[in-house]
């Protein structure tokens, strides 16, 4: 494993004329609206034992350390956005557990800022059960072991830094031994309430793994069945975008301090304004689960800043990680 000293000076080498970005995307109004908070959103990590993945992570948080800033923190915040490992729901005890070993490895050793998680369909151990033979008596068993790793009793949470708020949400619903996009009742009320206590003076960001709003479904599916008047209707799986959006928009119409929602899942980085809210989805650490690019998008993470004046910038960044064999 590549130590986090030789990791960050190579950073450093490599953005001697500052980082390279794409994909940048701004809801800034004002000419220079003052930062607040500063977040590395690295999402779908996928991390494994194979393809030197961890190696890889390794590497992304030495950009994320080298970042330069003027003389200030590169982040402030590391938000991992889901399928932090690169797979349990279908795979045994101990093949689940050298993936979050490998994980915390790398953290501890590459990662000096603080890390908060949100759960992604490949955190959930054992819900394909015909695959990985575990019982739901086992005390990890669904999301209880990703909520050990990263510190908590629930699979969701929220916490305010630098003026904000920042809600990370459950997006895992079970489907039979899969999973939609959709919250639970529970998480439904949490979330109402949650809101409610913000003041509206307070911006709000929303973390979800899978997206709550997302063009790449559509634009990747063709006309199926045709709807009751005959026309060609589109199919849209559940899998990919929150079945309960409509839901969701409503009540962050009630709460106009809803600024913006950044998700992963999809590795593909894209933004959406609608409805007031800003919908980022930021890519991937794992571009194509560490095999190369996934539909051109490069291995990569977001920076994103949140303004004092409640406004939002998100840019995709490329770490420089090439697939290994």
């Amino acid at each position: 494993m590549l130590t986090r000293r030789s990791l960050v000076k190579a950073g450093l080498a490599g953005l001697a004329s500052g980082p390279a970005v794409v994909g940048a995307a701004s809801a800034a109004t004002s000419a220079s609206p003052g930062r607040s908070l500063r977040i590395a959103h690295l999402t779908d990590i996928h991390v494994q034992p194979e393809l030197e993945s961890g190696n890889g992570l390794a590497s992304c948080f030495a950009h994320v350390h080298a970042l330069p800033e003027r003389g200030q923190a590169a982040a402030d915040l590391v938000i991992t956005g889901g399928d932090t490992i690169m797979d349990c729901m279908e795979q045994g005890r101990s093949r689940t557990q050298a993936q979050w070993d490998l994980w915390q490895r790398v953290k501890a050793d590459a990662c000096s800022l603080e890390v908060r998680s949100v759960i992604g369909n490949h955190d959930v151990w054992g819900w394909t059960k015909s695959k990985a033979a575990v019982s739901e008596q086992e005390p990890r068993y669904g999301k209880a072991w990703a909520c050990e790793q990263f510190g908590r009793a629930l699979p969701y949470e929220s916490f305010d830094r630098g003026g904000w708020h920042i809600v990370l949400l459950d997006s895992i619903f079970p489907h039979g031994e899969s999973y939609i996009g959709k919250l639970d009742e529970a998480q439904w009320d949490w979330l109402t309430n949650d809101l409610t206590a913000v003041p509206a003076t307070t911006p709000i960001l929303v973390v979800s793994h899978i997206p709550i709003l997302s063009v790449q479904p559509l634009a990747a599916a063709t006309a199926e069945q045709p709807d009751g008047d005959g026309k060609p209707a589109f199919s849209v799986s559940g899998g990919t975008v929150h079945v309960d959006h409509p839901r969701l928009q409503e009540l962050f119409a009630r709460h106009r301090n809803v600024k913006a929602c950044l998700s992963g899942h999809l590795h593909i980085v894209e933004r959406i304004d609608f409805g007031g809210v800003a919908y980022c989805c930021n890519g991937a650490v794992s571009a194509g689960w560490w095999k190369g690019l996934h539909r051109g998008t490069d291995f990569g993470y977001a920076v994103v800043d949140l303004h004092d004046d409640g406004t939002v910038t998100s840019e995709y960044v490329p770490y420089g990680w090439t697939a290994r064999s």
